[in-house]
């Protein structure tokens, strides 16, 4: 047998079993997804998630290009995975409430619902039960807080407190996760708001060095621009990202970008970019529309005057190059963004959400704005 033939054979397993992971983690109850990802199971049969675990379980991430294992999950019955790519986390721990190093359904529940909580929602709610004004709440109107961010989460609001049958479980989510950390031992304190936001950025800059961590798996300090590529199509529709994937392979053939390596710096700004993808969208739509063909220059400057983040050449070659996908050398914006608002509403899981509402928002907005008007 052939080394292309056995390539080929890689390839396509590594994309059957990353679309099957994304349509568990997208369309299962929480109970098969934490089963799925968790790699540790204790003597009485209960399931218990690493940090690795609990990151691969929320982002969607591929093998590292160089590594040769093909998935990071399995169920009961299935062959065991090899070791996970990705460095352990400090900060991860603290979801860790008993300090046994694992992480138990009870908490992952409490992670994806904070996971969940856009910092305009939490504040709006924090303010509503901060019933005397003092910029802080107790305990138990913080329970009533995440029950209610966790209404609007599609993972969070089918777990039935965590004893949903086919599950073994010890504790509540209730009583999972931080509440110690953030209340004392006593449950006496009181959370004040800026330290939980900076609490949320905290813990969203830590699932991505984590992830770059996973591509960086030989820890040179820079992942290859073929790992790049993945991350930034793993969000990508079930029934478009083949095509994309395809791309990325492609780019052994590239001269001037096979061997491009990718900093953690350029890879959190390309994250930030994320963040802001409204203000983005609307200069690179509206800029389009009226000046025809965005230039690689237009999607830099649209990244550093509208949202300050400044996209390196490197970065910019490899979205151009994934997102010319009728290879005519222009940036097919509409799908280029439609990618990354998945990769934020993924993490978030809305209940209900799709791509549809959004892109109608912004469509029209750009219809009402003119390029001068976001151009400030």
């Amino acid at each position: 047998m052939s080394n292309s033939h056995l390539d080929v054979s890689d390839t396509y397993r590594r994309k059957v079993f990353f679309n099957y992971e994304k349509r568990l983690r997208l369309q299962s109850p929480p109970e098969k997804v934490f089963d799925y990802f968790a790699s540790f199971r204790s003597p009485s049969g209960e399931v218990f998630m690493t940090p690795a675990d609990l990151m691969r379980a929320v982002v969607p991430v591929f093998p590292p290009s160089g590594a040769t294992g093909v998935r990071g999950g399995y169920l009961k019955g299935e062959k065991s995975p090899g070791e996970l790519n990705c460095a352990p986390s400090e900060f991860f721990m603290l979801f860790d409430t008993n300090n046994d190093g694992l992480i138990s359904f009870a908490e992952y529940i409490f992670f994806v619902t904070l996971l969940s909580i856009p910092e305009s929602s939490f504040s709006v709610a924090f303010k509503m039960f901060d019933l005397d004004n003092d910029g802080g709440i107790d305990r138990e109107e913080f329970k009533k807080v995440m029950a209610l961010m966790r209404m609007h989460n599609r993972q969070g609001a089918h777990h039935r407190d965590g004893m949903r049958t086919g599950l073994k479980v010890s504790s509540s989510v209730e009583d999972g996760g931080l509440l110690e950390y953030f209340f004392g031992k006593d449950g006496e304190g009181r959370l004040g708001h800026e330290k939980f936001v900076q609490f949320l950025r905290d813990l969203h800059n830590d699932i991505l060095r984590l992830e770059f961590a996973h591509y960086d798996w030989k820890s040179q300090g820079t992942i290859s621009a073929k790992d790049f590529a993945l991350s930034m199509v793993a969000s990508a529709d079930i029934n478009h990202i083949n095509k994309f994937l395809d791309r990325v392979d492609e780019l052994n053939k590239e001269p001037n970008l096979k061997d491009v390596c990718i900093t953690f710096e350029e890879f959190k700004n390309f994250a930030e970019l994320r963040k802001r993808l409204r203000p983005f969208s609307l200069a690179i739509f509206s800029y389009g529309k009226v000046n025809g063909l965005l230039t690689k220059q237009d999607f830099q400057r649209a990244a550093t005057q509208v949202c300050g983040i400044s996209i390196s050449d490197n970065l910019v070659d490899l979205v151009f190059y994934i997102f010319d996908t009728n290879r005519d050398g222009n940036l097919s914006s509409d799908e280029f963004l439609r990618v990354l608002q998945r990769r934020e509403s993924n993490a978030s899981q809305p209940r209900g959400a799709g791509d549809k509402g959004l892109f109608s928002c912004w469509f029209e907005c750009t219809k009402k704005s003119s390029s001068s008007e976001i151009f400030i």
